[in-house]
């Protein structure tokens, strides 16, 4: 298993592993994500900045994420300090065929890495109030439950934040 910084050249894999994720997670009531997002424009965005993330594991992108600084406006209503400087993973996906080999969790440790090399104490995560695996995962992880927003880019859904302290 690899994790390193995302390449454009990574693109068709990443947008294969999105093909392959979103109708799982649709099946499973989790409407996060769909054929408009995430798409081409925020994988270079990230890649551009060089805040996404992938695990490879035989040449084959098994999960993506993007650890950035960037906070929705949103995770002030959930009590947090949002112009505290926080590391923030967005797009956390591994691909159904790579499932259970701890891939989310190698890539919320490269959070984790990221912040303490940037000497940033605290670490956040939304997600779909729906995806049920990722509440199991963060709280195993020393993720705290913080509350529930709504997010104006995804109108009608609802997400649960999660902090880490460091």
């Amino acid at each position: 298993m690899l994790i390193r910084l995302a390449t454009l050249n990574d693109i068709p894999q990443i947008m294969q592993l999105i093909v392959e994720v979103v109708p799982v997670m649709i099946a499973s009531g989790n409407l996060q994500w769909d054929d408009h997002y995430p798409n081409i424009a925020v994988f270079t965005d990230d890649i551009s900045k060089d805040q996404l993330w992938v695990v490879e594991i035989e040449e084959q992108i098994a999960g993506i994420a993007a650890i950035t600084t960037d906070q929705e406006p949103e995770y002030a209503k959930v009590g947090w300090d949002i112009t505290e400087a926080a590391i923030v993973t967005h797009r956390l996906a591994v691909s159904p065929q790579y499932q259970g080999l701890g891939i989310a969790a190698t890539l919320l440790q490269q959070a984790e890495n990221e912040a303490i090399r940037r000497n940033i104490k605290t670490l956040r995560i939304d997600t779909n109030t729906s995806n049920q695996a990722t509440q199991k995962l963060f709280p195993k992880l020393g993720y705290i439950y913080a509350g529930e927003i709504d997010l104006s880019f995804r109108p009608g859904l609802r997400f649960y934040c999660y902090e880490k302290r460091l």
